[in-house]
């Protein structure tokens, strides 16, 4: 499995007072992967990045204890699955290269506090990650074989609005909101307009 290795950029609030988005970017890149959390993790997640300790250990700090208890170290996290609109992440622990199981933003809250590389599986990455210059790039010259995100989003709703007869203006619609939403840099939003698109086309293919 190819993965990318990206950083935590920031968490931005959402509409909804339970949720946040979580911004990831590949490191030497421009690519953003933005990741709806709650709001336990992101308070989790926000709090290691500005260094501030609570009274008390939290769950992930508790994690982080266990593990230096038991000798082990946490190598590596990795978001390697995309699945119906869920992310999969797993933790790699030192003995015996041994797999966890995890969600992605309690992986990452572990990550920063173990000072642990984060990954994301390079085919998850070409799925749901934005980028905000694709469009420019798209007008490039760059071979017969590269084809960005937004001109695999273009094809393949195009080709499910032929067959299922999806009005094409519609999803049109929200691939240009999708394009705004990038060029402004709001990936919570863009996030929720990809999301949109996908659930449009699963349900023309049905």
């Amino acid at each position: 499995m190819k993965k990318v290795r990206v950083e935590v950029v920031g968490i931005a609030s959402t509409e909804s007072n339970n949720s946040y988005a979580l911004i990831l970017k590949e490191v030497g890149g421009e690519r953003r992967l933005p990741i709806i959390i709650g709001a336990f993790e992101a308070q989790a997640i926000a709090l290691e990045l500005e260094g501030m300790r609570p009274p008390r250990p939290m769950t992930h700090d508790l994690l982080k204890s266990i593990i230096e208890a038991l000798d082990s170290n946490l190598v590596e996290i990795c978001i390697h699955a995309l699945r119906e609109g869920t992310f999969y992440a797993y933790l790699l622990l030192e003995d015996g290269d041994v797999e966890v199981d995890a969600r992605p933003s309690d992986a990452i809250a572990l990550a920063l506090r173990c000072g642990a590389p984060i990954y994301v599986a390079e085919e998850v990455m070409d799925e749901a990650a934005l980028s905000p210059s694709a469009l420019e790039e798209e007008h490039e010259e760059e071979g017969e074989e590269e084809e960005d995100y937004f001109e695999r989003l273009k094809r393949r709703s195009a080709e499910e609005s032929s067959r299922s007869g999806q009005p094409r203006d519609q999803i049109q619609r929200l691939q240009q909101q999708l394009q705004r939403a990038i060029e402004e840099e709001d990936y919570e939003r863009a996030a929720r307009i990809r999301d949109e698109i996908r659930r449009l086309m699963q349900r023309s293919s049905q």
